[in-house]
């Protein structure tokens, strides 16, 4: 019971002599700073709604507006054409004042109306501006003059020093697709993984959708699309999403990697206290909105920036029919999991945030705490881990009153989860396999050691490695990553240690310790952990997982064959994929929705019948030549799908949605219904990463091995790649054990191969001459 004493601010006791009463002087304080805190960060909150709301205009403009039009009337000029006068004679309040307070009252009114109206129209011209996409579809370096006029009216009415949601108003709406030509789209890329047969009952199915249901269900995402800011993104989370009943843990969370050379500290707390700092240090700026919007790299395109509100203070709720993502609009602690035990740990003292070093005490004070689980504690997390049901039922049954819903209320309601782990990992020089233990450790762990329904949860590990585990409902990838990389980048560049490996600064030994979570589990709810465990355990077991980081060569020698650096790796992964399994799939590439206002993501089908052709060409031994000539085709191909996808002409989001109103309207599309079911045996993803922040010129060793996912097939692979400046290339690989056709290193093998054939084809000066007979790489050795 201390810790519920510590939470009292007052005690009395009835005696004889009367009431005694005993005042908490340190309670009251911090409940008094508290309110002070959450007062500033209404107040800026407010001051950031009046600057977002009249943006691409300032609160000072309006200033400007009333001097000018004042001045205006001075000179005996009327520049509202009567409507000064208007205002004048319909003022309620005009038998109490003047004639000259009424006449500036009026011109006031006028003012505020004009500045109003000033505003409203450069938001439509941008938001207008900002539909404009044909730049994107020009070739790059040749800017057609309509373009250079667009950029330079964006310039003009993007205002100065945006703040981070200062372009949500003027962004446009996600756009709805034709019919026809969505289906188009999927005929085409479905064609290669079809013969004539199949192909011809698909474009009959495609033929009556498109003549009979698929309209009406068009017209009801019309009207969707004028109602709602995106037809796509609710539907999206809800049902791809929080309406998924098996585990996320593998399935749908993520994870992010730490520097692959470095570890700045060897001190597990001294690394956790740089990093928790820098991580509040970021969420101040979220809140402040002081981080500058996302754009489009080297543009000035803005991009969506509505997934950061949810960053912190958010969890997702387990339901039996659906989860709900719940987000506090603050909290001053974190969750940490040490040993089978929870603390909560307040990273405010006095109103001020704790100095590193003070995070590093308090995080050492955990780990030296020599206290036991309580029962059923240690491994309670897996309950998160397991499938969503029954956890649900659990949550409600075990967790919904008293200590258990007190205890479970601070994990949820804090800023984020921290867990420190017992182990080391980290890239090990003579052990190859070390980044691939590395990897599946930030996936899934020990399946109870991370709160997989957090928004994410930092990991720490005793040699000082650190990464990160991200939920996957509330936001996409980059969203986590961009905070990922500055935590990163803060800690080490910034903030830095001593020579002993310590964080700096100094400690207030008044620092209360970190609060120890109290916990009643019952036995019938140990035993539905031990269940969920052995679910999780499962899944865990079942994952493949390889990393590798390519060196002889990256983005800068892919640029000089003038190819696009992605379009490059998704030709590189059909050739392995096909290679490996000897045929063609499905394939899914991530790709953003963000220039549209709550965009998310769409799919890039980086299959298609150019790929397909320049694949087949290169194996059957087709001369050097034609090769690459079709893999020009192929290359030019999946950058128009990649732009087509940008802005919001993808084929999947769309059939996703017709799929969904076909339900609502209880009418079955043997057409959607196929669609919908295909698998995706090939998953890629390019992870996002913020080289602006590192400086990997004169610091070549901070580099980031990027992060990765699940497969998403069972029978297939998910991969993620990264570029890590001009010479490095991160892949990661995940397959099932469960499958006897896939292999995580074997594929992995499979892609350095097909990264050296296709820089020899490609690149601009041959070693090699290739006779008129033909060409082919010596890959027989990998297949």
């Amino acid at each position: 019971m201390a810790e519920a004493h510590q939470a009292v601010a007052f005690q009395f006791t009835v005696t004889r002599e009367g009431i005694d009463l005993r005042l908490s002087h340190q309670a009251f304080t911090e409940i008094y700073l508290s309110g002070v805190r959450s007062w500033k960060k209404r107040i800026i909150g407010l001051k950031n709604s009046v600057v977002t709301g009249v943006y691409p205009a300032s609160p000072s403009s309006w200033l400007f507006v009333v001097i000018a039009i004042l001045a205006t009337m001075y000179t005996r000029s009327d520049p509202s054409m009567g409507l000064i006068a208007k205002i004048q004679e319909n003022l309620p309040v005009s038998q109490s004042m003047s004639n000259q307070c009424q006449t500036l009252v009026s011109a006031l009114l006028f003012s505020t109306m004009l500045w109003l109206l000033l505003i409203f129209t450069m938001r439509m011209c941008l938001k207008q501006l900002l539909s404009y996409h044909r730049w994107m579809f020009e070739k790059h370096g040749k800017m057609s003059t309509t373009t250079k006029v667009w950029v330079a009216l964006v310039r003009i009415f993007s205002g100065r020093k945006p703040l981070l949601y200062s372009y949500q108003g003027s962004l446009p709406n996600l756009p709805v697709p034709a019919i026809k030509d969505t289906v188009k789209r999927h005929l085409e890329s479905v064609r290669p993984l079809m013969d004539d047969t199949e192909f011809e009952r698909m474009t009959q199915l495609a033929s009556e959708f498109e003549s009979r249901l698929g309209n009406r269900l068009q017209w009801y995402l019309k009207l969707k699309a004028l109602w709602a800011t995106n037809y796509v993104s609710d539907w999206w989370e809800e049902y791809v999403y929080l309406r998924g009943r098996s585990p996320i843990m593998v399935n749908s969370n993520y994870y992010g990697m730490d520097f692959m050379y470095v570890t700045p500290t060897p001190i597990q707390a001294a690394r956790a206290g740089n990093s928790l700092h820098a991580h509040f240090l970021y969420r101040r700026k979220l809140n402040k909105e002081e981080l500058r919007p996302t754009r489009i790299p080297g543009t000035v395109i803005p991009l969506c920036s509505a997934q950061c509100e949810r960053l912190f203070n958010s969890t997702r709720i387990p339901g039996e029919e659906t989860d709900t993502v719940q987000h506090w609009q603050d909290s001053d602690y974190i969750a940490v999991y040490h040993s089978g035990r929870y603390f909560r740990l307040r990273m405010y003292q006095a109103g001020r945030l704790l100095s590193p070093r003070e995070i590093e005490t308090q995080i050492q004070r955990i780990l030296d705490d020599p206290s036991d689980p309580s029962t059923g504690e240690a491994k309670l997390g897996a309950l998160t881990a397991g499938d969503r049901i029954p956890w649900a039922e659990a949550r409600t049954k075990y967790f919904s009153s008293g200590v258990n819903k007190r205890s479970l209320d601070c994990i949820e309601k804090a800023a984020f989860f921290v867990s420190l782990d017992d182990e080391e990992q980290g890239v090990v020089a003579d052990d190859p396999a070390s980044l691939d233990a590395y990897a599946k450790s930030l996936l899934h762990g020990k399946c109870y050691d991370r709160w997989f329904d957090k928004s994410f949860t930092v990991i720490f590990y005793k040699n000082g490695k650190m990464g990160v585990n991200g939920e996957h409902s509330w936001a996409d990838a980059p969203v986590l990553s961009h905070l990922w990389q500055q935590t990163l980048s803060t800690d080490c560049f910034q903030l830095g240690y001593n020579a002993e490996g310590h964080c700096k600064g100094e400690v207030d030994s008044s620092l209360p310790p970190p609060q120890k979570l109290s916990w009643e589990i019952p036995p019938e709810c140990e035993e539905q952990i031990s269940q969920s465990l052995a679910v999780a355990q499962a899944l865990a077991d079942d994952v493949d997982i390889h990393v590798f980081a390519y060196q002889e060569f990256g983005k800068g020698r892919i640029k000089k064959c003038r190819v696009s650096p992605d379009a490059f790796i998704q030709m590189v992964l059909q050739l392995a994929y096909y290679r490996d399994q000897r045929r063609f799939c499905l394939t899914y590439e991530a790709s953003m929705t963000r220039l549209f206002k709550e965009g998310r993501t769409e799919t890039v089908r980086s299959c298609s019948n150019e790929s397909s052709a320049f694949v087949r060409a290169l194996e059957n031994g087709e001369p050097a030549h034609v090769c690459r000539r079709l893999f020009q085709e192929a290359s030019e191909k999946h950058q128009n799908l990649y732009r087509l996808a940008m802005t919001g002409s993808g084929i999947d989001r769309h059939l996703f949605c017709l799929y969904v109103v076909s339900k609502y309207l209880g009418v079955e599309s043997p057409f959607l219904k196929e669609v919908l079911s295909e698998p995706w045996r090939l998953s890629t993803s390019q992870s996002p990463m913020h080289v602006e922040m590192f400086d990997i010129v004169n610091h070549p060793e901070y580099v980031s091995c990027g992060g990765g996912f699940g497969p998403v097939a069972d029978d297939g692979y998910g991969v993620s790649y990264s570029f890590m400046g001009d010479n490095i290339l991160n892949f990661h690989i995940s397959c099932k054990h469960s499958c006897p056709e896939t292999d995580s290193h074997k594929f992995g093998d499979q892609i350095r191969t097909a990264l050296q054939d296709l820089l020899q084809l490609l690149s601009p000066i041959r070693t090699e001459c290739h006779s008129a007979e033909g060409w082919r790489p010596d890959v027989k050795k990998h297949l």
